[in-house]
């Protein structure tokens, strides 16, 4: 191949796990992977539809690159792409839009070899591995782009799975379980198969179960997961082996009022039974993270709604929140939806939420202070080493003090 790469990524874990793809058949090629556009021959920025901030970062950064380096040649893929009709394609330095991850048609316009191979690179550029285990999602929320970009549910078999776990052991001390709807694993297979019956075959709970037997040695840690479908395997995992899967969940929430649950069309839970499966389990592990999505502002938020999404807030043990200001997905039904709110209001709303989160995470990281957890280290940089806790907090040491072991046991601070 012989050009020189240069990798931006946007949005979610599932894409992060795209790039890595993408780097290890560059590699393959005797491609180089450089730091800076200026450097490179080729630019490949993976793209991400989630959000109006998401796609305007997008087009800054290309174009921001095409300043830096005239000669560069542009590719772009991910779910922005996958939703282009004209935009993104005629941006400067653009010579390729290719929607998702399509590994052949990449590797085809970035002239490097592609090989069907159903397994993953072994090996990873951050520190904590990510595997994706599926792709796809089969709801549709009103507010989202991710359907229309990702496509269906579609789950990756348990032996490949365990191969790629495997081989990312050898490097990683820590893989993320990741994916657009990780809780949905197994159902596409178990619906394709004629022979099976409805519901049947491997679900998330198995899969860990095999993936931790396969690699006992690693951290395994979910990412974002709808609440009420950690289902009782799952949670017998999350009570009893909490150093082979960390006592931490992303649970998606969006809102704490079942009239805007239904209007964004969140209809496999409710604000009930939301709390219900998390009460449940902050009841039993002694150590637990808990992180949320939420939505401020979603058009006929009603003030009542935004308090009954702070109370339920409130009222469960979160350990840190991801607030995002609705914004308008063009193909998204919500942009269809009447009494959209002023941005004022939802500004408002979001400080409001944001605030919450932070006192949240500043009470649970004061409650840890002084305790001894399982870090895996995720970086170092300025003379100190970031490790990462079992229940997702940061700490930070001086490198002086780091023998050089990518897990061991540290002390909050």
């Amino acid at each position: 191949m012989g050009d020189r790469v240069y990798i931006r990524t946007f949005g979610c874990r599932a894409n992060q796990y795209d790039s890595e793809a993408v780097r290890d058949a560059v590699e393959a090629s005797g491609g180089v992977i450089v730091e800076r556009p200026e450097d490179a021959t080729v630019a490949v920025f993976n793209s991400c539809a989630v959000t109006a901030a998401a796609e305007s970062d997008l087009r800054r950064s290309i174009r921001q690159a095409s300043r830096a380096n005239a000669s560069l040649r542009t590719l772009v893929m991910g779910c922005a792409a996958a939703r282009d009709r004209g935009p993104i394609a005629a941006l400067p330095s653009v010579e390729h839009v290719i929607g998702g991850a399509d590994m052949p048609a990449i590797a085809a316009a970035l002239g490097i070899r592609h090989t069907a191979s159903t397994q993953g690179p072994s090996h990873q550029t951050a520190t904590r591995a990510l595997l994706r285990i599926q792709d796809g999602c089969d709801e549709h929320c009103t507010f989202c782009a991710t359907t229309i970009a990702r496509g269906a549910n579609r789950s990756r078999p348990v032996s490949d799975l365990i191969a790629e776990a495997r081989a990312l052991a050898e490097h990683h001390a820590e893989i993320v379980i990741t994916g657009v709807h990780i809780g949905t694993y197994g159902r596409d297979r178990a619906l394709r198969s004629p022979e099976a019956p409805r519901g049947s075959g491997p679900r998330l709970g198995e899969l860990l179960d095999a993936l931790v037997a396969a690699a006992p040695a690693v951290r395994f840690r979910l990412s974002s997961i709808e609440a009420t479908e950690v289902d009782d395997r799952l949670a017998a995992l999350l009570l009893t082996a909490p150093r082979h899967l960390a006592p931490h969940l992303h649970a998606p929430l969006q809102s704490g009022s079942d009239r805007v649950l239904r209007r964004m069309g969140r209809h496999w839970y409710t604000a009930r039974t939301y709390c219900e499966r998390i009460e449940w389990l902050a009841e039993r592990l002694p150590v637990f993270g808990l992180g949320a999505d939420v939505i401020a502002g979603f058009p006929g938020e009603t003030e009542a709604d935004h308090r009954a999404t702070l109370e339920l807030l409130e009222r469960l043990p979160f350990t840190y929140l991801h607030v995002f200001p609705f914004s308008i997905r063009p193909d998204a039904p919500a942009a269809r939806l009447t009494d959209h709110l002023r941005p004022a209001v939802i500004t408002r709303r979001a400080g409001e939420l944001r605030a919450l989160g932070a006192a949240k995470a500043a009470a649970h990281r004061t409650r840890r202070r002084g305790v001894v957890a399982d870090g895996v280290v995720t970086g170092h940089r300025g003379g100190r080493v970031e490790v990462l806790t079992e229940d997702y907090l940061s700490v930070y040491l001086p490198v002086e003090r780091w023998d050089g072991r990518s897990r061991f046991s540290v002390t909050v601070e």
